[in-house]
């Protein structure tokens, strides 16, 4: 049986993810993790989201993937040991100077090796678990043939989906370079996806752009990854976890994309094709053009993205127990979609709103409004509205 694994930047996210068919999500305390600005988890909170998860029969992984100077080490000490009185399911790390405090202070602790560890060899995951590591998070440059070889004696774990770095294994200085805000330390400002110009030496001052479309060039700027069409292919050769990318995207690409896999994973499981809702899901939410990234070699030249962003569907509102919260304006009378934890899909007519027993025609972000829904569903389904193409 394969892991589906789902990002996790807010615990109201955590909870869609749980939710969505996720069989595992992963998060990052304050300190120590790879998203500085992902919102990321008091101690409290990640005690909170392992309730959650634990009543689901789900489990909980906590990063520690950014690398560390010697004056940190105290802070992750005590770190460690409240979260071994938390007790996630595992700790993902790629300093080896983590890995070895890990055992210290927490020798009991299941040990995972992130991407950032960029390994791309069964000789490297083989010294990885040596030192203890359980599973083995693979470069995102390995392809296909040499995952069969490593997944042959170890447990590895790939990414499936979501945005790509531009620098090997997402280990990049560009944005510490530029900005003094380091990707290695959490703080990436997103360089990669800044427009570019050329300038000749003799030329100061003259900028050429690297023409793409009309709104500039990209050069630096990947497209997403998206592995539905390849999942037979990687359960064939012996991964035991995919792994969705996004702790910084919204609730929608949370829950659309987890449940994405987990109707193919489930469909692949009882011998049947991969259905069309997963596909329409994941083209759903926004995203850069989709590239198979390395897995059947140099990538084409799919994996070079322009700057524009895709999607068949605006995220309108979420059905809470007695409200629905509006995420984006919605009329009454206008056609919407709902979209439920199950993947069942209802097109309706958005019905009268009350705010405060107010009678309402348009709502905004951010309210919080009452509706009599023409079809029962259940809460924390999505409302939706197709996009005019």
């Amino acid at each position: 049986m394969v892991e589906l694994l789902s990002p996790a930047g807010t615990l109201e996210k955590l909870k869609y993810a749980v939710l969505y068919g996720a069989d595992a999500v992963y998060l990052a305390g304050e300190n120590f993790g790879l998203r500085a600005q992902a919102g990321n988890f008091t101690l409290a909170e990640i005690a909170e989201g392992l309730k959650i998860v634990r009543l689901k029969g789900k489990k909980l992984y906590v990063t520690i993937n950014s690398y560390l100077y010697d004056d940190e080490y105290q802070g992750l000490k005590e770190y460690l040991l409240d979260l071994k009185d938390i007790g996630p399911d595992a700790l993902i790390v790629s300093d080896l100077g983590v890995l070895e405090t890990v055992k210290e202070v927490w020798p009991k602790a299941e040990i995972h090796i992130s991407t950032q560890a960029n390994t791309t060899s069964l000789k490297a995951a083989r010294v990885w678990q040596k030192l203890g590591a359980s599973r083995i998070i693979l470069a995102r440059e390995v392809n296909l043939a040499r995952i069969k070889e490593i997944a042959k004696e170890i447990e590895t774990e790939i990414f499936v989906h979501g945005a790509m770095c531009m620098a090997y294994s997402g280990r990049c200085i560009l944005s510490a370079y530029l900005t003094g805000r380091s990707a290695n330390k959490g703080d990436c400002t997103h360089t990669c996806r800044w427009k570019y110009h050329l300038v000749e030496e003799q030329r100061q001052g003259q900028y050429m752009p690297i023409e793409e479309d009309e709104r500039g060039s990209y050069i630096l700027s990947p497209g997403d990854l998206c592995l539905l069409d390849d999942l037979p292919d990687l359960i064939q050769a012996g991964v035991k976890a995919f792994k969705i990318e996004g702790r910084m995207k919204s609730v929608h690409y949370v829950a659309a994309t987890t449940l994405a896999y987990r109707l193919a994973l489930d469909a692949l499981a009882h011998g049947d094709m991969i259905p069309k809702l997963s596909y329409d899901l994941v083209e759903s939410v926004s995203h850069r053009p989709f590239t198979k990234g390395f897995l059947y070699g140099r990538p084409s030249e799919s994996y070079q993205s322009s700057h524009s962003y895709l999607s068949t569907r605006d995220f309108v509102a979420v059905i809470e127990e007695d409200n629905v919260a509006i995420r984006t304006v919605v009329n009454t009378g206008e056609t919407v979609e709902i979209l439920t934890p199950k993947g069942e899909i209802y097109n309706i007519i958005w019905p009268e709103m009350y705010q405060d027993g107010k009678k309402v025609l348009v709502a905004h972000p951010n309210w919080q409004v009452k509706v009599d829904m023409p079809v029962l569903v259940p809460k924390m389904s999505l409302v939706r509205r197709v996009q005019a193409q």
